[in-house]
């Protein structure tokens, strides 16, 4: 009774403080979800220029409205924090191309490698010499020895091919296309990545891995014009605001730095868009200079923030550092993609700079290494205000969660990485694949979501409140936390948004359908009918919003 009478008072107060100047906008009688744990939902709140500045029943905010105030009658509509993508790639990875499909699109195993031959000459047949042929592929290509840059020359010998898979890790070229990519025989591997060599041979096989692979079509990506770039950056813009997308975190790597400012500056996204700079490397040592001297706030919603690194690669081809050898591979564990002094080095500048660090690690080998440097190098106290973030973090088993959560670890999670089979057959993850979602938070390790894939967030919601695994899938309400709140705190901003409450930035998304009660399957067809970026309207479907 005391708590809901302090709650009682504390709304009071804030609409008695509100009165003070009317506010722009108001939202009365929803259904608006807060994501603060204390106080999950109210019925309307005001704005005044970019902050929220009351919140309370629709009673008592309707008594703060003015002459001038759009009053916006949610009619029962869900209400909810913008949602806050912590890890996605916007700009492109691969350059404008021919891109083909194969009979079987599905990572695991996807095309057979005759199917994959059979459709690339047949595409060849159909372009005109020089024409980039692109094309994903899984497990099955990936991993034979029958499709490699003798195979790929012979069924397109006068056209560059690039064949990649869906998931980042791993790029086989024909050898036109590793001519236009500057990469020779006699070229030495960029450190941190692989060139595939034959045997007691330096020629090269095709096969491109880690920063082997990024390096190479970020070269390529150099050589698009600004205006490709701005063309997609304005389309991810668009439907963001029609998702209610309203912060992402970009992990910049595709495309030069001083590019990919270009772009930003003349794309000008109408969403809070954090860079974070993903450093290529050289045959010795990661490149920083580039990203050194850029402008740290290119536009007004945009800012660089941040250093990542990819540690290892992913359980899928076997390439992340795992503490048991991977099945039917004996003796193989994964491995580092840098040695463990560069690892410690990274620990180290994070601890004497102000930039956030963030590590890609899938293996629990690699999760269990850098758990301990980091002991070896701070105390808890002083690691937890550094916030190191590990992006996917499936490694992170549940030994191992009490020595992150001391340590202050974010895990950034991805829904559609651990897509349930019995959803989704084609794309759903292998049987083996453990995602450790509700487990963290019961743990007490910070936990954030991001897409990493599919930007549709009700969508990657649908993911993780549906994972195979019922003890780690998520509610509902702790997905949009996770999604709002959680992504917030993972970039040191959860004194700004990521909450619906009075102070903060009025970042927010007023839903088609109640995302919180609509059957399941219904979820993906959310869209947004008013997003909200700062006060300011940036997307609305009508009609949402009349004056009354």
């Amino acid at each position: 009774m005391k708590h809901l009478l302090f709650i009682a008072a504390l709304l009071l107060f804030q609409v008695a403080k509100a009165q003070t100047a009317a506010p722009d906008i108001i939202l009365t009688a929803g259904k608006i979800f807060t994501a603060d744990l204390a106080h999950p939902y109210v019925q309307a709140l005001a704005v005044r220029g970019e902050r929220i500045v009351a919140m309370g029943t629709t009673a008592q905010i309707a008594k703060l409205a003015g002459p001038r105030t759009r009053r916006i009658d949610l009619r029962g509509r869900t209400v909810v924090p913008g949602f806050n993508d912590a890890h996605t790639h916007l700009l492109p990875e691969t350059p404008p191309a021919r891109r083909f499909d194969f009979p079987q699109a599905a990572m695991i195993p996807g095309p057979s490698p005759a199917q994959l031959l059979d459709t690339l000459a047949a595409v060849a047949r159909r372009q005109p010499p020089g024409t980039w042929l692109v094309g994903e592929i899984g497990l099955a290509v990936l991993t034979s020895p029958a499709v490699r840059r003798p195979d790929l020359d012979r069924v397109a010998p006068s056209h560059p091919v690039l064949l990649r898979t869906p998931w980042g890790h791993g790029t086989i070229a024909n050898s036109l296309a590793l001519q236009q990519l500057h990469i020779s025989d006699a070229s030495p591997e960029p450190f941190g990545g692989t060139y595939e060599r034959l045997p007691n041979s330096r020629q090269l096989t095709g096969l491109l891995t880690e920063y082997g692979d990024w390096s190479a079509r970020r070269a390529l990506l150099s050589q698009v014009p600004d205006s490709f770039l701005v063309r997609d950056l304005r389309a991810y813009g668009a439907e963001a605001v029609h998702l209610g997308i309203t912060s992402v975190q970009n992990m910049a790597g595709n495309v030069p730095a001083a590019q990919t400012l270009r772009a930003v500056r003349l794309a000008q996204l109408p969403i809070r868009h954090r860079i974070i700079p993903f450093p290529i490397t050289t045959a010795q040592a990661i490149d920083h200079r580039e990203w050194a001297l850029v402008a740290r706030s290119p536009t007004p919603l945009a800012r660089v923030d941040g250093m990542k690194y990819i540690l290892d690669a992913t359980p899928l081809e076997g390439g992340a550092l795992m503490r048991h050898a991977y099945p039917g591979r004996p003796g193989w564990y994964g491995r580092l993609n840098f040695p463990v002094d560069t690892v410690r080095q990274m620990l180290r500048t994070a601890l004497t700079t102000p930039q956030p660090l963030m590590l890609h690690i899938a293996g629990d080998s690699t999760a269990s290494l850098v758990l301990h440097l980091m002991s070896e190098l701070a105390d808890g106290a002083t690691w937890r205000r550094k916030r190191v973030r590990f992006e996917h973090g499936d490694g992170l088993t549940a030994d191992l969660q009490p020595r992150a959560k001391a340590l202050g670890v974010i895990i950034v999670q991805n829904p559609s990485h651990y897509i349930n089979g019995a959803l989704d057959p084609q794309h759903g993850a292998p049987a083996g694949a453990h995602a450790a979602f509700r487990s963290l938070l019961e743990a007490g390790v910070p936990f954030a979501l991001g897409s990493d894939g599919p930007s549709n967030p009700y969508l990657n919601i649908l993911f993780a409140t549906t994972l195979a695994d019922p003890k780690e899938a998520l509610t509902r309400e702790q997905a949009v936390r996770a999604y709002t709140a959680g992504s917030a705190y993972a970039e040191f901003q959860e004194q700004q948004k990521g909450t619906l409450v009075t102070g903060k930035l009025a970042d927010l998304v007023v839903l088609s359908q109640d995302i919180f009660t609509v059957p399941l399957p219904a979820l993906p067809g959310t869209v947004s009918e008013l997003t909200m970026v700062g006060g300011k309207v940036v997307y609305e479907a009508k009609p949402i919003a009349k004056r009354q």
